[in-house]
Order: structure tokens, then C-alpha cells, then sequence
């Protein structure tokens, strides 16, 4: 038997301002949240070089900066659904956009460019989520509305060249994801199985995939990221955030108290970054040894 994880508290770190969080319809709300209002959705986050932490607004198309002072402030807003957002050396800003595709946005103009829409000469499914591969490519899940009913999700990978190709297909929901730093291997949560998968790479090609932690409860796994130790850290909406170790049994188990929709998450100075998404809020934990 597993020792039981332990409990720590998230407590809120930042809230979205009311003028930036009015609640309305969006197809977006209608298809995600059963014709709920929402006035929000954060997911994405992502640091820049100076501290800022970057988040996207997925119904509503925007992009917000929560400065190192704490203000909260508005860098592009445009027609998509952004989901995943990773700032990258130049201070630009790399989206996978579930309507346009792979996006790259400049954040001090707002201003938007469509990298990539289509794979293998079809549109593309919808993207979620983006890693950088330790090859120096980036690594896409490509998830649109699949799950175990029609597993047809895939993980994209886009070489340095920029060409586009298909890692592995037939996936239910493929959602968050992150290179193990210690084996030539890659996570993806895959949501509507309620697991994570394990992507054993040889040669760049994957071999032998399969479940390497199994969840129960809540919605399924969605956003990831490492510690500075290389474990594993899983959000699991409704439940919270999982921390592994490096066999992936259950260290401890990051949570809100009250209702909750923790969705994605980032680490900076061994300090946990969680959005909880339909409250507009980032929540934090230090991380605990």
C-alpha cells in the first residue's frame, strides 16, 4: 500500500478584477460549461524572463499579464479560444488555440500570427496544450472534443524546421503535458481517461506507451509541471493539485477548500501556481519537502 498523500491548502495569491470578469454567454460557455455564464476561464500560465506571470482567458479570447507589483493588465484580446501559453526566450508569446490553431502573439502590440491550423493536409482537431521537447521541439496536444467515445486525440510534435507530424494518435482527451527530465520520456494527462500516459521516445519515435498513473474522481487530469527535483505535478479539477514522486506514487495533495475548478499550473522558486479557472483567481502552495 501507498502512504496516504498529505493535504496542504492553496490559498488565493491574485483575483481577476470585477471590470475584466463581467459573466456573459459564449458558445464557448455553452459547449464547455452546459449554457452557463461565465466571466472567465483562466488556464496557461506561464513566467516571463521578469517574474510576470502570463495566463490566457479561453471563451473570451484575451491574454492578462499579473505583473510583479500585482496589476493585472490586458495584452491581447482577439476571436479564439486560447488554451495552453508558454512565453519563450524573445518574450513572445506561443498559444495553442483551440479555434485558430498554434499562435504567436507579441505581447507588447497584442498582435496575433497563425503559425500552424492543419496537420497532415486536415484541419486540426483543437489544440490544448504545449511543451518544449529537450530536441528543441514543440510538442502539442491536439484534443478537440474526443474522450473515450471517439479517442481520435494526438500529440503533435513541431521540429526546430518547423514541420509538423503526428506523435501518437488514438488518444481520449489528450490534454496537459511535460518532459521527464531524468528518462527520454513524455507525460500526457489524458482527461477523459482519468490518466496519465507515459511516452517512452526512441530514436524520436514513441515505443511502448502506457498508463503511468491512473486517477480516480474528480474530471481527469489536465495541466502539469515539474518540481525542481524532476516529480511530477498533476491538477486534477475539482480534486486539486497531486504531487509524485519519482516512482509516481502520491506525495501530497495541493487543494481549495470551498468549490473549486483548478485546472493548470506553473512552478517558480519551489512556489506553486494554480489557476482556479472559473473563479478567476491564481491560488499558491509552497511547495512542501
Amino acid at each position: 500500500m501507498y502512504p496516504a498523500a498529505k493535504t496542504h491548502p492553496l490559498v488565493t495569491h491574485a483575483q481577476l478584477p470585477a471590470h475584466f470578469a463581467r459573466p456573459r454567454r459564449s458558445l464557448w460557455c455553452d459547449i464547455n460549461l452546459a449554457g452557463h455564464e461565465a466571466g472567465c476561464f483562466l488556464e496557461g500560465p506561464d513566467f516571463d524572463a521578469a517574474g510576470n506571470l502570463y495566463v490566457v482567458d479561453i471563451p473570451f479570447g484575451r491574454i492578462f499579464r499579473l505583473t510583479v507589483g500585482g496589476a493585472w493588465e490586458l495584452v491581447a484580446e482577439y476571436d479564439g479560444w486560447p488554451n495552453g501559453l508558454k512565453v519563450e526566450k524573445d518574450g513572445r508569446l506561443l498559444v495553442t488555440d483551440f479555434k485558430l490553431g498554434l499562435v504567436r502573439i507579441d505581447p507588447a502590440s497584442g498582435k496575433h500570427d497563425v503559425l500552424l491550423n492543419e496537420i497532415e493536409g486536415q484541419p486540426l482537431l483543437g489544440l490544448n496544450d504545449l511543451t518544449w521537447g529537450p530536441d528543441g521541439s514543440l510538442y502539442c496536444t491536439d484534443q478537440g472534443q474526443t474522450g473515450l467515445h471517439d479517442p481520435r486525440g494526438r500529440v503533435l510534435r513541431i521540429a526546430p524546421d518547423s514541420s509538423a507530424s503526428v506523435l501518437i494518435r488514438g488518444c481520449p482527451s489528450p490534454n496537459g503535458l511535460v518532459f521527464d527530465k531524468r528518462k527520454p520520456w513524455l507525460y500526457v494527462a489524458m482527461t477523459r481517461g482519468n490518466a496519465v500516459w507515459r511516452v517512452p521516445l526512441y530514436d524520436g519515435d514513441p515505443v511502448k506507451v502506457g498508463i503511468a498513473i491512473q486517477l480516480s474522481g474528480g474530471i481527469g487530469p489536465d495541466g502539469m509541471a515539474l518540481d525542481a527535483a524532476g516529480r511530477l505535478l498533476v491538477a486534477h479539477p475539482q480534486i486539486g493539485v497531486w504531487h509524485f514522486d519519482t516512482r509516481n506514487r502520491p506525495l501530497a495533495l495541493y487543494e481549495v477548500p470551498e468549490e473549486n475548478f483548478i485546472t493548470n499550473l506553473a512552478v517558480r522558486d519551489d512556489v506553486l501556481f494554480v489557476t482556479d479557472s472559473v473563479a478567476g483567481r491564481i491560488v499558491t502552495a509552497k511547495l512542501a519537502d
